[in-house]
């Protein structure tokens, strides 16, 4: 029994600890959910808003923001693929590659887009992108009538320059703290550097790269500024499905169920794909061991 004692002092520290976390989770996330989808049963107000009623009419019509969801669906993924194929080079060589001295000075030029606006980032993008940026330099060469602006591929080249330093970052993280004296024990085994590449380094830092790519596709599949700049309207994303229903044509309830149907299919996938990368993780961890 006088054992006891600590264990019950440890757990009312513990949650003591966790208390705020707890709370914050829970008013800020749990709670306006709740409300949310307490909404998608409702019916639109004959002025707009949120009436009191229970129909399924709102996720019935969710196919009329089917463009919306496959803009999302589609760009959202492949955003996140080519900012982890640009980032993991980039990570690779800070961690491996680079000096002390000069992996500190391109860490800071990876953080250093953080500090300006992301508005202002965009802007800049579109004078890049338009008919007086990368267009009218290619017009040089002979490559005519291209049009970048406004189309899904400025909306991706955005996302990859916008969330590359939350790609790199984790990832950098992963292969720093990955023991060397691993692929001193491949080379020694006969491996080459590409071999060793594919069955330690990479397996090793999936961490950091699932980290990375939760952290991406989850911002790109709530963006909104980003489609609207770049993709100028025409490229259209839930987020911007869900500002003209809240805001303009005040469809609370419609607004709310496409939200519901967000969330879920968010959830669905982050689940699916961290069950599959920690998997492969474990299986060649395992291999390794």
């Amino acid at each position: 029994m006088p054992q006891l004692a600590p264990i019950s002092r440890s757990k009312t520290v513990t949650a003591l600890l966790v208390a705020p976390a707890g709370l914050f989770f829970f008013f800020l996330l749990v709670l306006p959910l709740i409300v949310v989808v307490i909404y998608s049963f409702g019916a639109r107000a004959d002025a707009g808003g949120y009436a009191p009623a229970f129909t399924l009419d709102n996720y019935a019509n969710l196919p009329a923001r089917g463009q919306a969801f496959f803009n999302t669906l589609t760009l959202a993924p492949l955003g996140t693929l080519l900012t982890a194929l640009f980032a993991y080079p980039l990570a690779y060589f800070l961690a491996v590659k680079a000096s002390p001295k000069s992996r500190t000075l391109l860490l800071v030029l990876v953080i250093v887009p953080f500090w300006t606006s992301q508005l202002l980032r965009y802007y800049a993008w579109i004078m890049i992108l338009g008919s007086k940026g990368i267009p009218s330099w290619l017009a040089y060469l002979g490559i005519s009538d291209l049009r970048i602006i406004n189309t899904p591929w400025a909306v991706l080249i955005g996302a990859v320059y916008g969330f590359l330093p939350l790609m790199v970052l984790p990832i950098y993280v992963s292969l720093e703290k990955l023991d060397k004296r691993l692929l001193e024990a491949s080379a020694d085994l006969g491996a080459n550097s590409w071999r060793s590449f594919l069955q330690v380094t990479l397996p090793l830092s999936l961490p950091g790269v699932a980290t990375g790519s939760m952290l991406v596709f989850i911002l790109l599949m709530g963006e909104y500024i980003l489609p609207q700049l770049l993709g100028g309207g025409k490229v259209f994303f839930i987020g911007n499905a869900l500002v003209d229903l809240f805001l303009q044509s005040r469809n609370w309830p419609f607004g709310a169920a496409v939200s519901t149907a967000l969330v879920a299919i968010m959830f669905v996938t982050i689940v699916i794909y961290m069950r599959f990368v920690l998997s492969r993780g474990d299986v060649r961890r395992a291999a390794l061991v």
